[in-house]
Order: structure tokens, then sequence, then C-alpha cells
């Protein structure tokens, strides 16, 4: 399986911009710009995006361990925060509650350290990956 997205950037660094669309068109010509990305302009920005797609896959890892496991999950919601400094991403931390059903505050936790180490995502970055759970 394959997944695409097309960037198209017109323009210099600082003054041009940049469009993204992806084959699902769920972003569709979505506008990004050094602003969206350095500073408070409209629009996203690669690590933005980053952290959409790994708070998006640890979280389906996530509910495929606990779902295998005999759980019965009600909500997760994961928050993803990716660290950009110096021109690298130096870490990615997912904060996640869940409301599942006769599990142990322990128990949660072994299977998000779990999600965190093998989602498809995780496994790609080449940075820092943390974690911390909330049963609610």
């Amino acid at each position: 399986m394959k997944r695409n997205a097309t960037a198209v950037w017109k323009g210099t660094l600082k003054e041009g911009n940049g469009v993204l669309t992806t084959d699902s068109k769920v972003l569709d010509n979505s506008q990004y710009s050094f602003k969206t990305r350095f500073e408070n302009g409209i629009g996203t920005n690669p690590e933005e995006l980053i952290a959409a797609a790994h708070s998006g896959c640890f979280t389906m890892q996530l509910s495929a361990y606990l779902t295998e496991a005999g759980f019965e999950i009600d909500t997760l919601e994961t928050e993803c925060a990716v660290d950009f400094q110096d021109k690298s991403v130096v870490g990615s931390h997912l904060m996640v509650k869940g409301k599942v059903k006769d599990i142990s505050a322990e128990d949660f936790q072994k299977w998000v350290t779990k999600a965190e180490e093998t989602c498809p995502i995780s496994r790609l970055l080449d940075t820092k990956i943390t974690s911390e759970a909330t049963l609610l």
C-alpha cells in the first residue's frame, strides 16, 4: 500500500507559499508558508502534519492492542506535541486520555508504552518519543 501527497511551492522561502494536496483530498490545496511554520500564519506546516499523523497512528495502534487484550474502549484521545528546534524535529510527545472499561492504570500504561514504541509512525521517526497516559 502506498499513500501520496503533493506539495507545490512558489517563490522564496520567506515570501513564498505553497499548497499541500493528498490523494484522499482531505488536504486539497491546503495552504502552508514560512509564517505558518515559524510564526502564526493561517494554514498548516510539516510539524503539525507529523503531529497529526503520529497521534492518529498511535491511537489506532493503542486501540488495536486494547481490543486484542479484551478491553472495551469508550474513548481514546491523543494530543501530540512535535518539538521543532534548530532545523530538526527533536521530539514527539504523546498525551493520551482514555476511557476504557475495567482496566487498571498500570495496564493502561503498559499498552500505551507498547503502542508508543511500535506504531508505524513512531518507528519512522528518528527522534525521542515520550508519552503520558491518563485514565478517565
